[in-house]
């Protein structure tokens, strides 16, 4: 798990049957600093951008966020961080 935050939105008008409702978004990883590291997440808990949240990035854990044990994904979003000014 590390902390990211969300950099961007990918709009996918035809995606697999098992992500279909969910939103695909950029996040840039800010746990290490000076990394410029990012992923692609399937957002499970409304995020947006700019936001700092949680992301799970092992396949197994991922597919339990969206209840999927099918889903092809290897990154979801979490959480969502309240403070995020302590990451700064």
């Amino acid at each position: 798990m590390f902390i990211g935050r969300v950099i961007g939105v990918i709009v996918s008008t035809s995606k697999e049957e098992s992500l279909r409702g969910h939103k695909l978004l950029i996040v840039q990883d800010i746990s290490e600093k000076g990394t410029k590291k990012s992923l692609i997440a399937l957002d499970s808990v409304g995020a947006g951008m700019g936001e700092t949240v949680l992301v799970v990035h092992d396949g197994g854990a991922a597919r339990q966020a969206v209840r999927s044990k099918d889903a092809p994904i290897n990154a979801a979003i979490v959480g969502i961080v309240d403070h995020p000014e302590q990451f700064e």
